[in-house]
């Protein structure tokens, strides 16, 4: 059986930085709301190369009823998020990315020699929030879409969709493919009414996508094509507090995966992350929880 790569698998950092609460913009004043959210997710990137997670992933196939098929595949990483000049374009803005150190594979320890599995987080992955980064909020249409609470918050709701498709890149690497497809979205996030941090954010591919599979996995017994039916995620955020010095930062929870992919089979996995153990390094190589 061909195994994919769920491009659209989010494996996620941080939102927002902290900051002295502010007085909510009207609801419609989008504009007004995107500017100060943007300055707020900036703020956080120029920060987050200090703090690291333990994240927990499990890779789970599912039958057509939504049931699981089979026992999960459990990884372990430790994850930060990276903040550097683009290699492609060092003038310009830096690119936010997720970086992963393997720890464990099924309950075992990483080894360097070992083969990631086909729907397994890439080491290095762009970090969802950069879309609302300054440079990037014209990729987008936003809309209000009123208000609701998230954790007891009042929060903004805004809806976006892509207005910028680019060529997809599909990268095969044995029988595996990363297919990346931006502009190819929509969604909603939740911008917390006082402090304009991101509380939530849902993102789904809007359609479907077909993509061609290499003459020698169809030999193989693969199908000519491949198409990507449901690619779908949910990040939620929440607070953690640090000491020495006292800070709270508004850092991710959970992300909720599920994708469809039909070809020979078709392929139903639901990936969950969890994030815990935040720590924060200081200078001199310190870490403080």
């Amino acid at each position: 059986m061909l195994r994919l790569l769920n491009c659209l698998a989010l494996a996620v950092w941080a939102a927002a930085a902290p900051g002295a609460a502010q007085e909510p913009a009207p609801a419609d004043d989008l504009a007004h709301t995107l500017a100060l959210v943007s300055q707020r997710v900036e703020q956080w990137y120029r920060r987050a190369q200090n703090v690291v997670s333990r994240e927990v992933v499990l890779i789970q196939p599912m039958r057509s009823d939504f049931t699981p098929a089979e026992f999960p595949r459990r990884l372990v990483f430790e994850l930060r998020v990276g903040w550097n000049a683009d290699p492609d374009s060092p003038t310009g803005a830096p690119v936010a990315s997720v970086l992963r150190q393997p720890v464990s594979f099924g309950g075992r320890s990483a080894r360097a020699d070992q083969d990631p599995g086909c729907m397994d987080p890439k080491p290095v992955s762009p970090e969802p929030l950069a879309m609302l980064l300054p440079e990037r909020l014209s990729e987008s249409e936003f809309s209000a879409a009123g208000t609701s609470r998230v954790d007891g918050r009042l929060a903004l709701r805004i809806d976006y969709r892509g207005v910028r498709a680019t060529p997809p890149s599909v990268t095969w690497t044995g029988k595996c493919v990363s297919v990346s497809l931006p502009g190819r979205s929509r969604g909603r996030v939740w911008i917390d009414a006082a402090t304009y941090d991101v509380l939530r954010m849902d993102d789904r591919l809007v359609g479907t996508f077909t993509l061609d599979v290499p003459r020698d996995q169809i030999r193989l017994g693969a199908t000519p094509t491949m198409v990507i039916e449901r690619a779908e995620s949910s990040i939620r955020y929440t607070n953690v507090e640090f000491e020495d010095p006292q800070e709270t930062l508004m850092l991710p929870a959970s992300v909720d995966t599920f994708t469809v992919i039909r070809g020979a089979v078709t392929q139903r996995v639901r990936i969950t992350q969890r994030f815990s153990d935040y720590r924060r390094f200081l200078t001199g190589g310190r870490i403080v929880d």
